[in-house]
């Protein structure tokens, strides 16, 4: 076995044991490692990690950045990098880190895309809302919007987790994290009818009994599926953007800064770890206040 694969075996074992991280997570700490490895075969002779020293490092981060990786994924690895260079400490394979300086390329966030108001409101015009597929569809895109939920939570809700005379519904979020958010009486009002006057007619399947959101075979419904409910929707709305299920949920956070919302409040109806990733939505409120004013200003007209 390599000096390589021999790390590599034992840096998982620590994610899995002692760090108790997804197979996911560990996949892609694994991968990180396998950038690093294949960088030292083809540069540095197949250097052992413990032979790496800061520069040998610098000229990674340089490698991988010009391999057209965005910022966020240069972050990451490196990110991955760090803690495998701390566990080689804590092993006392290594006396200090070269990863200790290494620093991460500037994540430049890019602004989500969001819908207006009437966009929201055109798509859902697009259903029809005669058919139980569509009264699904409306009730699904609501509580989307309504309660800023990832696709996940949506797909994941439960009758359980409803607490509608307490304008309150339980988001089962990342991880084991759930968080309460309140719902508006329009969505209240849908999932009520959605429940005892559509779902009650489907055959459903003993293993989707409580989810709320079913396809038409009684099944739980996928993530994909709402992606293509969404895509539908937008192109009989003529809805150009690029959307997905998440667009919902910045749509969401936009409109109640825009509105003057408080920004720790939007924070924990989104359940985000930190209020920086929130404050993303203050960037885009002012970017569309500038956006609007200039276009609309009579000295910014085209003549």
């Amino acid at each position: 076995m390599s000096h390589w694969n021999s790390y590599k075996l034992q840096f998982k074992q620590y994610l899995q044991l002692e760090r108790s991280l997804s197979k996911n997570s560990i996949e892609a700490y694994l991968d990180d490692l396998n950038k690093l490895e294949q960088y030292s075969q083809s540069f540095l002779k197949n250097k052992s990690p413990l032979k790496f020293e800061l520069n040998h490092l610098q000229a990674f981060v340089k490698w991988i950045s010009e391999l057209n990786f965005s910022a966020t994924t240069q972050a990451r690895i490196i990110s991955g990098i760090k803690t495998f260079y701390k566990f080689l400490l804590m092993e006392n394979e290594l006396k200090q880190s070269p990863a200790e300086l290494l620093e991460a390329p500037r994540t430049i966030r890019k602004l989500p895309v969001f819908l207006t108001i009437q966009e929201i409101d055109k798509m859902v015009s697009q259903i029809d809302r005669s058919s139980a597929e569509g009264e699904r569809n409306i009730t699904l895109l609501e509580t989307l919007y309504s309660c800023g939920l990832r696709v996940s939570e949506l797909v994941n809700l439960k009758i359980s987790d409803l607490h509608l005379e307490e304008d309150f519904i339980k988001a089962p979020g990342k991880g084991d994290k759930e968080r309460l958010v309140p719902i508006g009486k329009s969505a209240k009002k849908l999932i009520k009818n959605y429940i005892n006057k559509v779902r009650v007619h489907l055959p459903i399947k003993k293993e989707a009994g409580d989810f709320i959101f079913l396809n038409r075979r009684g099944g739980k419904l996928s993530r994909v599926m709402v992606f293509y409910i969404i895509k539908d929707l937008a192109d009989k709305a003529g809805i150009k953007k690029v959307l997905s299920p998440h667009t919902f949920r910045h749509s969401f956070a936009t409109h109640l800064v825009e509105g003057g919302a408080d920004l720790r409040a939007v924070q924990e109806m989104l359940g985000h770890e930190s209020i920086t990733t929130t404050e993303i939505y203050t960037h885009l409120d002012r970017q569309y206040l500038r956006d609007n004013i200039l276009s609309y200003h009579p000295r910014n007209k085209h003549k």
